[in-house]
């Protein structure tokens, strides 16, 4: 199964791979270059359906407990303050994506969206330390009953150029449920109240709907 963010990307590979295979068979008459020039574009074409990749996943939500939104590996766990939204201390969870990695970004808790924002800006690096104020970002803040509100930004990395956000601002959202899609891109950071009980560790790799990140 494939996101609905890959259809117009896979169809436009395919129909390229499937161009320039038959430009090969004409234009390379030595069987090695043309078979090399095939492999490659099928490669290519194997890279970006396995980036598009939407896996079905049996998901358990839990309204005492935050769940990764993404696919990746931890590489942050601090305490910061939070200057768009909070305008204080809140507890940052990062995860980082690497291409390989589903980037469908979820719902980690359900409740109602309070906030939603998108911001233009660079692409710095994901693991940048300024990539999470000015890199092309988008900010969603989730209020749920139990665990308060939660902030959770979708970050471009060096190769993304473009952030889906589905959520909408007054919207009723259900944990794990797609919240959006960032398309050759690589991080989400999770703020968190300070009471909240991290449950991951750094360098853990996460699942996006299924890893506990934090319980109340």
């Amino acid at each position: 199964m494939f996101h609905k963010e890959g259809f117009k990307i896979i169809i436009i590979a395919l129909v390229i791979v499937i161009g320039l295979s038959l430009l090969a068979n004409v234009f390379f008459l030595h069987p090695t270059i043309r078979g090399g020039v095939i492999i490659s574009l099928i490669i290519l074409l194997l890279l970006i359906l396995q980036f598009f990749r939407n896996p079905k996943r049996n998901f358990s939500p839990n309204s005492n407990q935050v769940l990764s939104s993404v696919d990746g590996k931890v590489v942050v766990i601090e305490e910061v303050f939070e200057k768009e939204y909070f305008k204080d201390k809140r507890l940052q969870v990062s995860v980082f994506m690497s291409p390989i990695n589903v980037h469908v970004t979820r719902y980690p808790v359900g409740g109602t969206v309070t906030y939603s924002k998108y911001h233009p800006g660079k692409y710095l690096v994901a693991w940048h330390p300024k990539a999470s104020e000015e890199n092309e970002r988008t900010t969603v803040v989730v209020k749920n009953d139990v665990i308060g509100e939660v902030l959770f930004r979708q970050i471009a990395g060096a190769l993304a150029k473009r952030i889906v956000n589905y959520a909408e601002e007054g919207q009723k959202v259900e944990q794990t449920t797609d919240s959006g899609f960032i398309k050759f891109g690589s991080r989400v950071d999770i703020f968190l109240p300070l009471d909240a009980k991290i449950k991951v560790e750094l360098n853990q790799k996460v699942k996006g709907g299924i890893s506990i990140i934090a319980e109340k």
